[in-house]
Parts: structure tokens; sequence; C-alpha cells
């Protein structure tokens, strides 16, 4: 019986101690929480400092991708006097697609609206000059390829290059 008072002395102390921890835990929580908090905001705030020259210049090679995909001035930099609408069709069909494929690692540093708009737009030129093939006889012109794709652009009721750039324009203005 000699053990029971010692163990009892264990106990108190041990109950006591664990006590004086839990109560100096939750005094110093907050202050923990409020320093974690900090360096997050400062971790953010410098990483923002550090990606925004990135996704500016992002936003400024999206709209670049559209201006040169748009038909207007991708079919004066691409036709040439020799094709047949069939050679233009597959030059124009290959650099939308090299274009987008040489700009879709930007879709990390624009929001997905924004790569969305520039997919979209994608899909629109290639569908545009699909469909203005689709309406030429087989011996057509690269010329007569290209007269159609400009007159189909024009019969439009919205430019979709001048929406696709100006969403854009909208999206990087909230950056701001």
């Amino acid at each position: 019986m000699a053990y029971y008072p010692f163990l009892l002395d264990i106990l108190k102390y041990t109950v006591s101690g664990l006590g004086v921890v839990w109560i100096a835990f939750y005094l110093i929580k907050p202050y923990l929480d409020k320093s974690e908090r900090i360096q997050l905001l400062e971790f953010k705030k410098s990483v923002a400092n550090q990606t925004l020259p990135l996704r500016l210049q992002a936003y400024e090679r999206v709209i670049l991708f559209i201006e040169r995909i748009n038909p207007e001035n991708m079919l004066v930099r691409l036709n040439s006097p020799g094709y047949t609408a069939a050679d233009l069709h597959s030059v124009v069909v290959s650099e939308v697609r090299n274009e987008y494929q040489h700009n879709i690692t930007q879709q990390i540093y624009v929001s997905s609206r924004a790569w969305g708009v520039a997919k979209r737009i994608k899909d629109d030129t290639l569908n545009i000059v699909g469909a203005a093939m689709k309406d030429l006889p087989e011996n057509a012109t690269g010329l007569d390829l290209g007269r159609t794709i400009l007159i189909q652009l024009s019969q439009m009721e919205n430019n979709p290059y001048e929406i696709g750039s100006e969403l854009i324009r909208q999206d990087l203005e909230q950056l701001f």
C-alpha cells in the first residue's frame, strides 16, 4: 500500500501538467494561427509578384494568337497565287493548329474563361475555313477560298475575333 500515495501523487502531477499544457496551447494557438495566416499572405504576395509578368505575357500571347488566326490577317500572310483551294485550306488548317499548339502552355497563366475563348475561336476558325471549302468547286483557287472565307466572316453579325479579344481584355482588367 505504500505505492498508492506515490501513484496518486504521480497522477495529480500528470493531470495538472497536462492541464497546464492544454491551457498554454489554447492561449498560444490564436497567435500561432495569426502568424501562419500572415506568412501565407506574404507567400501569396511573393508568388503573385513573381507570376504577374508571366500572366501578362500569357494574356499578350493569347491576344496575339487570336490576331494571327484571324482570317483577315492569316490569309494575307499565307496566300500564294499558285495555291489551289485545297492547298490553301491545308495550309490554313495547319497554321491554326500550329499556332494553337505553340500557345497551349499559356493556359497555365490565364483564366479558364480566357483560355476557353481562345479555344473557341480556334474551333470557330477551323469551322469557317471548312465551311468555305465545302462551298467551293473542286477546281477553285486559293484566292477563291480566301474570298469565300472573308465573305463568310463579313456576313457574321458579330466578329468573333473582336469579341474574343475584348473578352480577354476584360478578363485581364480583373487582375488589376
